[in-house]
């Protein structure tokens, strides 16, 4: 992939670095936290598919540690924050980051009449705080719609090719793209629709079901956004596709069950089969076309 030739995004917050993990946590802990607890229930998450920020977030609550506001920081914290990386994981992250704007920023409007206003991207090493609350290494990259913002920890693209064995730097877009397309379902006010039927479910197997249909989406519009960035950029090289189908294939929920557990129980999937991953990214990219994502309509998932 030609991502030296991209844009580098302005909205890159570069909290590597930073004391305590990147998030200032006191006691090594999250918000009132113990590592071990965070430990257990990432691995907790990591077995049953639920979003460790889910269930850290939620023991937070129940211990009087969580916050329902974005962390807060000095200008000057903010401001050095925003300078551009300089290693080339993080230059990157920011020059794929900065095709997603150019991408959505024309094609949204195009397709759906709605303006596209940018996601900010923060990079860290170990933990932080977002919005949504604690975020650890051990989560992978998430979008908080709270803060509206994507987190990502760059040695998650190492864990990619050591875990699973995917590597390439469009597996590794791939990632990002996806992420940047729950932001897009943000902008759509897709999320809050979806969070509203959750709460409403009758079970957690629908709840399940609701959650595999974002992210299946996501993982179509990153194939949109792929169509898109190569027609306008020819950003893509042969063999990219099959890096991303590789990528999409690996974090199924399937394969990571049977990975963990010796079995896969679908009614607890959260993301979707490595077959689903991997049709809805072909989806979106073969028709570059954000309509060709409802999830929700399809008559097979």
């Amino acid at each position: 992939m030609r991502w030296e030739d991209f844009r580098s995004s302005d909205n890159v917050e570069d909290r590597r670095g930073e004391g305590g993990g990147g998030g200032g946590f006191p006691g090594g802990g999250a918000g009132g936290l113990g590592i071990g607890a965070i430990v257990i229930l990432c691995i907790i998450g990591w077995v049953t598919g639920i979003n460790p920020a889910i269930l850290i977030g939620g023991a937070e609550q129940m211990t009087g540690g969580g916050r329902q506001r974005q962390e807060q920081v000095d200008p000057q914290t903010q401001s050095q924050r925003k300078t551009k990386p300089t290693d080339e994981s993080g230059r990157f992250a920011a020059a794929i980051l900065g095709n997603t704007e150019d991408v959505w920023k024309e094609v949204l409007p195009n397709q759906t009449g709605r303006q596209y206003r940018p996601t900010t991207m923060v990079l860290y090493q170990g933990g932080t705080r977002s919005g949504c609350g604690s975020a650890q290494a051990a989560m992978g990259p998430f979008y908080c719609p709270l803060d509206k913002k994507v987190y990502l920890d760059t040695s998650f693209f190492k864990e990619m090719e050591q875990k699973f064995g995917v590597k390439g730097d469009f597996a590794y877009a791939y990632v990002i793209a996806h992420e940047v397309g729950h932001h897009v379902q943000d902008e759509l006010g897709i999320l809050g629709k979806v969070q509203g039927r959750q709460q409403a479910a009758s079970s957690k197997t629908e709840s399940n079901q609701l959650s595999v249909r974002v992210e299946l989406m996501a993982d179509c519009l990153a194939g949109v956004w792929a169509k898109n960035s190569n027609d306008k950029y020819n950003a893509l090289e042969p063999g990219d596709i099959e890096e991303a189908m590789q990528a999409a294939s690996a974090i199924g929920d399937d394969k990571l069950q049977k990975q963990s557990q010796g079995y896969a129980v679908p009614d607890s999937f959260t993301h979707g089969s490595s077959e689903q991953r991997m049709r809805w990214f072909m989806t979106g990219y073969r028709s570059g076309q954000t309509k060709s994502c409802d999830t929700f309509r399809a008559a097979r998932n």
